[in-house]
């Protein structure tokens, strides 16, 4: 049986000067970061979604098209959509109803939040079921773990009426567990919002490691050092996203493939 031809970014027709320049530079830049996360390995065959606010008063933002890989998603095949949910200019693609739920009420919400992230990897799934969230048990969980807030399951997020109970567990808060269910990261770009979102994964995969040495085996951060560690995090990290990380991950993405930025 023949399978389906793969995507070919030459088939998707180009946006690059039809849309603002601020426009396109957010769309690479996404389109980086949805390369990036297949090419770490965090990603769910065509779920779970990244977003970013289109620059403008109109609250539009960009979601992946529902249908592509990860490693297909292109600055162009990413669809505006505004806060109904409805897209903005014609496209071939769908989005994800789910996606909408959860990136509409922050985006919609949270004036800070011009990037939002969502994944749903084995090792930030596993941390979300576990009782006591994330422990600071690594200097990479004691970075983000103040940062970071907790939303219960609620069933696939397609209820609109969710998004008032996420945006309130959220709080002023840039990262959250949604328990039995995965990380998510917010921030004022794509690059700040991308290496918080790595920083949590690599927390919550540190975690599964170090508790399967069982509890006994466990050596725990003397007593100050998880505040000081969380002081560092929150003055740095914003400014290692956008002068050091974010800079070397987009080289990264070029190398890859190029055509994401088409």
């Amino acid at each position: 049986m023949q399978g389906a031809s793969p995507i070919d970014s030459a088939d998707i027709p180009s946006l690059e000067g039809k849309v603002s320049p601020e426009e396109w530079k957010v769309r690479v830049e996404l389109a980086a970061a949805y390369r990036l996360v297949h090419h770490f390995g965090w990603d769910d065959l065509i779920f779970t979604h990244l977003s970013a606010r289109v620059p403008g008063p109109e609250h539009h933002f960009l979601l992946n098209p529902y249908n592509l890989m990860f490693d297909e998603v292109t600055a162009s095949s990413l669809v505006k959509v505004d806060v109904h949910g409805n897209a903005v200019d014609e496209t071939p693609f769908m989005t994800n109803p789910a996606g909408f739920t959860i990136h509409s009420a922050l985006h919609m919400n949270r004036e800070d939040a011009q990037a939002v992230m969502h994944l749903h990897t084995p090792h930030g799934q596993a941390v979300s079921a576990h009782k006591d969230g994330l422990l600071p048990l690594t200097q990479t969980a004691m970075l983000v773990r103040d940062d970071l807030a907790f939303h219960d399951y609620e069933g696939v997020a397609v209820d609109h009426d969710e998004r008032e109970r996420l945006v309130a567990h959220l709080g002023t808060k840039s990262m959250m567990l949604l328990r039995n269910h995965g990380t998510l990261a917010t921030g004022a770009s794509v690059a700040e919002c991308f290496i918080r979102l790595y920083y949590l994964e690599r927390a919550c995969q540190a975690q599964v490691l170090a508790l399967s040495a069982g509890p006994d085996a466990l050596n725990h951060p003397p007593q100050g050092a998880p505040e000081i560690t969380a002081q560092q995090g929150s003055a740095g990290l914003p400014i290692v996203a956008k002068m050091l990380a974010w800079p070397a991950l987009m080289r990264l993405a070029y190398r890859l493939d190029p055509d994401f930025a088409t």
